[in-house]
């Protein structure tokens, strides 16, 4: 191999990277800012005589026009939208009807799911694509967002190495052998792989990556982190109601069987009787969610009732022979902290309600709102009789200026009634979105849109997804400001920093320095330890610049190591091309970058679970290569 001289470029390069490894590591400053910091010291030095070859202009902001950064930005618009239809809470929904709300069966499912997902598609945007979907499940089943992210993010990465396009290294990969068996006797030349060939290797390391999280997740996974789910500001409020207002109360799932005494009575009467709220009915499939006071209980039903466990069970399901389910089934949707809640509304002087009743104004049915309580002046009004007041018959009392409403709703009906002036929500900390259900094929169509542009045509990459972001807009699915709020921009600068560094490795030959000094060490071992030192410094390449720059660099490297060696070329190639999926030390990987702000990570996070989750890797993937090739 041809000697590299280490030249003043290459050791100022060095010193960057160093540089950039402390910061983000000790976290002294934002690790964005570390990055966008590290892109400007990147730009000042390249002015300087004898380092002009560091960046040019054009090639110091062109991270923000990459494929990579454009594709993150699109895929994030594709995922929201789909959260925007409600799809992405149904596809959670059914999650837990599977797994369950325990950590131990959630993450298979969904790491199992978004590994085979990302083995027909970028893993990033696989990633994304269920970033809403444990969103979702973890402000219903209250496991830290922090838990849930890594695993995902982690089998999404490990899903690309599934098939020979799940991911950049491996779609190149066949391309690098047809290039470099021009340079090869015809006894030595290398077959390209088929679609499937890597599948066994990629089938287990996802294996490994679920099995790692199952049985190491409550020791190497963070605790609560993040920007705080809306399930806890869901939370706080309840606690703020119950200290406030002394509601104490929490949701639960009733079944009516036939023959029950309770089928005839109205809710209105039930709900004063026995001190609970009756905030959903089903029956024979038709759900209503805040029915009418005067509904009519039917059988077989499922009631929605908000009540103390002591009172429901004994002064209301044993004397009516109902049934309390241990969780919410029919109204999980309904009812999740992302969903619905608690909030308060207030009667501003000269409202046209001043002087009805709840009952005469339906507010059930005209906005969704389930009375708990009415506070005037120093008294509060419910249904629930304490030391403090009795029960009162809330529905019938003459609403005032400045009492305070206690309502139980729907945030998306909250929402809307923002626009009423005759009432004044007061509560502000619940997700001010309203869904689109009736938008959900258009998404489902721009999807499947995308996907069949990205399996099935040469198109660009970032110009298949922005192809699926730009429908999502068009069909209103979302607005232009959605989707801009939609894009994690943090992410988007921290990689689009960090890409300008990556190609100074690599343009002033700092990459093939530090490659022609490692395999100079490995001169003369065994062919097995060349193909680990391979692998060794692909996950170390991969950290600090694109794993398409580091397979691009390493494989030719590999084939000349193999052929001098007498190894098999294919084989060190496919080490290398594998390898570069290895990425969890440190939040470089588009999906690692991608989890960072949802979960609240911290680097530290990812090199102590990425850091054995990198010897798993290792380890699997050569006992892989050694079994199956």
């Amino acid at each position: 191999m041809q000697a590299t001289v280490l030249t003043f470029e290459m050791m100022v390069v060095l010193g960057l990277l160093a540089f950039t490894v402390f910061l983000f590591v000790s976290e002294i400053i934002r690790i964005d800012l570390a990055a966008i910091l590290v892109m400007v010291i990147l730009g000042g030095l390249s002015t300087l005589p004898g380092l002009e070859t560091l960046s040019n202009g054009a090639d110091l902001f062109s991270g923000f026009s990459s494929n990579a950064v454009i594709s993150i930005i699109a895929v994030m618009i594709i995922g929201a939208g789909l959260d925007k239809t409600g799809l992405m809470s149904k596809v959670a929904t059914l999650i837990l009807k599977r797994g369950g709300t325990t950590e131990a069966r959630i993450i298979p499912i969904v790491s199992g799911t978004v590994g085979v997902i990302s083995s027909f598609m970028q893993n990033v945007g696989a990633a994304a694509l269920f970033l809403p979907v444990i969103s979702r499940i973890s402000a219903r089943t209250e496991i830290p967002m922090s838990r849930l992210a890594m695993p995902m993010g982690f089998c999404a990465i490990l899903g690309g190495t599934i098939t020979m396009v799940g991911s950049s290294p491996l779609i190149l990969l066949n391309d690098l052998l047809i290039s470099a068996n021009r340079t090869l006797p015809a006894d030595q030349q290398m077959e390209p792989f088929g679609l499937f060939s890597v599948t066994p290797i990629g089938l287990m390391l996802v294996l490994t990556g679920v099995l790692y999280f199952v049985l190491l997740g409550r020791w190497i996974l963070p605790g609560q982190r993040g920007r705080g789910e809306d399930a806890g500001a869901a939370r706080s409020m309840q606690a703020y109601v119950e200290n406030t207002y002394g509601l104490r109360a929490d949701m639960f799932e009733v079944r009516v069987p036939e023959g029950s005494i309770l089928i005839g009575q109205k809710l209105a009467d039930i709900m004063v009787a026995h001190h609970i709220y009756i905030l959903g009915t089903s029956y024979k499939g038709h759900k209503v969610i805040a029915p009418m006071a005067d509904t009519v209980i039917e059988a077989p039903a499922r009631l929605a009732i908000l009540g103390l466990r002591r009172v429901l069970q004994d002064e209301f399901a044993e004397p009516y022979g109902l049934e309390i389910l241990p969780g919410l089934d029919v109204f999980a949707d309904d009812f999740a902290a992302t969903e619905s809640g608690v909030a308060e509304v207030v009667i501003p002087p000269g409202s046209s309600v001043i002087g009805q009743s709840p009952i005469d104004l339906r507010l059930r049915q005209t906005h969704g709102l389930s009375i708990l309580a009415i506070h005037r002046g120093e008294e509060t009004l419910s249904h629930v009789e304490t030391d403090d007041h009795v029960a009162t018959h809330v529905g019938e009392v003459l609403l005032q200026a400045g009492d305070t409403l206690v309502v139980h709703t729907q945030w998306e009906r909250l929402t809307r009634m923002k626009s009423d002036q005759n009432f004044v929500i007061v509560t502000s900390d619940y997700p001010q979105e309203e869904l689109r259900p009736h938008k959900v094929n258009w998404a489902l169509g721009f999807f499947v849109m995308t996907l069949c542009l990205i399996l099935f045509t040469d198109l660009l990459l970032s110009l298949a997804l922005l192809a699926g972001a730009v429908g999502m807009i068009l069909s209103r699915v979302l607005s232009v400001d959605e989707a801009y709020a939609a894009v994690s921009w943090s992410t988007v600068f921290l990689l689009a920093s960090l890409i300008p560094l990556g190609m100074a490795v690599q343009n002033t030959g700092t990459a093939a320095w530090i490659a022609a000094q490692i395999l100079t060490l490995l001169d003369g071992w065994p062919v097995w330890s060349l193909q680990v030192g391979l692998a060794i410094l692909a996950t170390i390449f991969t950290l600090v610049m694109s794993n398409v720059g580091a397979t691009v660099l390493l494989v030719p490297l590999a084939i000349s190591i193999a052929v001098s060696s007498g190894g098999d070329p294919a084989i060190f190639a496919l080490t290398v091309a594998i390898s570069t999926s290895n990425s969890f030390l440190i939040p470089t990987h588009q999906v690692n970058a991608l989890i960072m702000g949802p979960a609240g990570y911290r680097v530290v996070d990812f090199i102590r679970s990425g850091g054995i989750m990198t010897i798993l890797f290792l380890v699997v993937s050569m006992t892989g290569l050694a079994l199956f090739f």
